[in-house]
Parts: C-alpha cells; structure tokens; sequence
C-alpha cells in the first residue's frame, strides 16, 4: 500500500464542509491555576484554513458557503471530526455546525 503526506495545503473539503485551524485551548484559569491536560474544555473558536464549494442544490448549481479562509469562526462544542496535522490540531465541519463568525 502506497503511503500519502497529507498537510493542510493538501486538503479540500468537499460540499458545504469546512477546514478549521483550532485555537489553542486556556494552560490556565483566570486566577493563575494551571490546568491539566485532563481538565481543559475542547476549544469552540478556530480558523477557516480551506473551504469546499457549497451545497449542491436539485438543479446541480452550488449555494456557496457563508465564510471564507481566513476568517474566525465559533462552532458547535461536539461538531465535526478531529485531525491532527504537524503537530496542529483542526476540525472538518458541516457549514451548519459553524455558530457565528468571530470579529
């Protein structure tokens, strides 16, 4: 079996799917404590790294997706599916599961 190098500039979502760059979560709380690994909420706030075309409609035109690369976007705490690349962590999402973008 042939073995493939996937990095970012590699992949493209398809459909309505998006390509999320995940925010590093908190190392601490507000008062100083530091927190384990084991305590830290998954992040909800990332970055649009790629964009698939849009939802295919009944007549075959493409709805484009609502945001684009590079802005920051709030999305569903249990959405999507988890990669880790290079050391980065992302998400590939469904467009509905992006909340709001962040300014």
């Amino acid at each position: 079996m042939a073995a493939i190098s996937i990095n970012v500039s590699t992949v493209k979502p398809l459909g309505d799917r998006v390509f999320v760059k995940v925010n590093p979560s908190e190392e601490k709380t507000a008062g100083g404590i530091l927190l384990p690994d084991t305590a830290k909420e998954k992040p909800q706030v990332g970055e649009v790294v790629a964009v698939g075309p849009g939802k295919r409609n009944d007549d075959g035109t493409y709805s484009p997706v609502e945001v684009k690369v590079g802005d920051k976007v709030l999305y569903s705490k249990y959405a999507g599916t988890d990669v880790k690349l290079g050391g980065d962590d992302y998400v590939l999402l469904t467009e509905k599961d992006i909340l709001a973008a962040v300014a």
